[in-house]
């Protein structure tokens, strides 16, 4: 199982980012999709989820209204669109798969988990 991330950089305040995952080696559509961070000196947390079923993604508070996740089947990739980013945004994002109690999302556990792509914010 390989779980591919791409798209960080170095951006300015206020400014857009799309993160992107492809999955390989797993039935992708069996699992939910989420992405994390780790921003340097803190504990990784969890960013939002998008659920092998269902419609509804899941956030956490200080990214509500902000980033979009989303995923497409057919290309066993998931994403992360992140506007109005802000500098506390910096961090190492990670992609991860699991099969997570709703309740649980944030704690996980997930099986399986990609390589971290670099998001820096400027102020």
């Amino acid at each position: 199982v390989q779980l591919q991330a791409s798209g960080g950089g170095v951006v300015q305040a206020g400014g857009s980012l799309r993160l992107s995952c492809v999955a390989s080696g797993l039935s992708f559509r069996d699992y939910d999709m989420a992405w994390f961070r780790q921003a340097p000196g803190k504990e990784r947390e969890a960013v939002a989820i998008r659920r092998r079923s269902g419609n509804l993604p899941y956030y956490v508070d200080s990214v509500k209204g902000r980033f979009t996740i989303s995923r497409d089947n057919a290309k066993r990739t998931v994403y992360l669109q992140m506007n109005g980013l802000k500098p506390e945004d910096t961090g190492d994002y990670y992609c991860a798969a699991g099969q997570v109690i709703l309740s649980a999302w944030r704690n996980g556990p997930y099986h399986y988990w990609g390589q971290g792509t670099l998001v820096t914010v400027s102020s």
